[in-house]
């Protein structure tokens, strides 16, 4: 039924990706050869393209708060678990926090440099009530301001630190009350599990809202758009790159003194599994397999790091979000301030905690973490096609993250075999 099911996901990536390329190819071909008319300039780019896209934007939208409260309080739940194990559980949690803020730091570095951004005119694009400024909260009242003076009243507003905190907050005391409150933690779970499932409905809806966001961005800028979305995906795959065979081997070494080299070579078709699929979920017991009988890791660590990683390290989404956070501001003419910046790594970092291991959630992540900062989620259109495919890329990203921590901390605890993973 799971392979079935990541067909099914890789069927669903493909349809994007194709509409993506034939909505950039309609665009492109109602820009440069369809005469100015009523038809043109107000059914169709404006009317048909306009509402249906930002009909699914809307819908994206509507999903944010619930989705992120419940999974965050699902996964503090388990956060607050690993108590029970000790020095296993602090390692790794610390582990996993560490590398995604570094993951963000990264990402918010390459896009600097490489300016993905930067020759791409959205006004034309804009819509009604876009901000045209990022917030200039400084980094004081960021930090006061995310604790909520009324959750309740934070949720409706969308204001999502004290969103994030508040979850963060009932999940870890639920998992402290234990068998005492069975009842709310089964509620939050299966209300999880009901927003995910709404996500997916949602997903389905995708290749239809790539289309005609896509379509209405080229039919208003041309081959305009076109430079920026390569310097994008150029700018998410470096830090990717930078982020998978350079930090994490880096720390791999340092912390076991083991051969870099030789884990990539022997977790390559994890890796491989993980890009194919698009969900850390599903490579969970193959990473474990693996782990156990290629590098020497001892399953009962593996069986506790690996699935936590699942749910709380994203590393390679972190990336997406910061790269396009910046990209986004630079098309839109808005300049992020050292604030700005603080905020998207703190919020990005945190948000990872919650996002669930599965296709395409980490742009409905992507969206409060633009609003974190008051940048318009409707750049988010020009980015969704493409990031069908840096999906699969950040997904074997994320993986390689948990199998590097499980392999340090396994070692840490005297349960690692170097004998096997010696063996060739």
């Amino acid at each position: 039924m799971t392979e079935k099911k990541a067909k099914k996901k890789l069927g669903l990536s493909t349809t994007i990706f194709l509409s993506l390329i034939v909505g950039a190819l309609v665009g492109v071909a109602i820009h440069y050869w369809m005469p100015a008319s009523y038809f043109k300039d107000t059914i169709l780019v404006e009317g048909i393209f306009y509402v249906v896209g930002q009909g699914f934007i809307r819908l994206m939208q509507m999903l944010v708060v619930p989705l992120v409260f419940c999974s965050l309080v699902c996964g503090s739940m388990a956060i607050g678990d690993t108590k029970s194990l000790g020095k296993v559980g602090i390692k790794t949690i610390g582990f996993y926090i560490a590398t995604t803020a570094l993951a963000v730091i990264i990402a918010l570095t390459t896009a600097s440099v490489i300016n993905p951004g930067i020759g791409l005119d959205m006004d034309a694009i804009q819509v009604a009530e876009v901000s045209n400024s990022a917030s200039s909260t400084s980094i004081v009242d960021t930090l006061l301001n995310i604790i909520p003076k009324n959750p309740i009243g934070a949720m409706a507003n969308g204001d999502m630190l004290p969103i994030i905190v508040f979850a963060l907050f009932v999940g870890v005391m639920l998992a402290k009350l234990g068998s005492k409150a069975d009842v709310v933690a089964t509620f939050f779970s299966q209300f999880n599990d009901v927003m995910m499932e709404m996500t997916m409905a949602v997903m389905k809806l995708a290749p239809i809202g790539v289309f005609c966001l896509i379509s209405r961005t080229f039919a208003t800028v041309g081959f305009a758009a076109f430079k920026p979305m390569i310097k994008y995906m150029g700018s998410v795959t470096l830090a990717l790159i930078i982020q998978c065979f350079i930090i994490y081997q880096i720390l791999l070494f340092i912390f076991t003194r083991l051969n870099p080299v030789k884990f990539v070579r022997k977790f390559a078709p994890v890796m491989g599994f993980a890009f194919s699929t698009a969900t850390s979920n599903a490579t969970i017991p193959m990473s474990i397999d693996t782990l156990n009988k290629k590098m020497g890791v001892s399953k009962q660590i593996s069986s506790f790091t690996i699935p936590l990683g699942a749910t709380i390290n994203m590393d390679g989404t972190s990336i997406m979000q910061g790269v396009a956070v910046v990209f986004i501001a630079q098309a839109f003419g808005i300049e992020l301030t050292m604030g700005n910046l603080a905020t998207v790594v703190l919020t990005a970092t945190i948000a990872s905690i919650g996002t669930a291991g599965v296709p395409s959630v980490g742009l409905v992540t992507l969206a409060m973490v633009l609003t974190s900062v008051g940048l318009p989620t409707e750049g988010i259109a020009l980015i969704m096609g493409i990031d069908r495919i840096l999906d699969m890329l950040r997904t074997a990203v994320n993986i390689t993250g948990d199998a590097v921590c499980t392999t340090i901390v396994c070692h840490q605890e005297g349960a690692l075999d170097r004998e096997v993973f010696n063996r060739e």
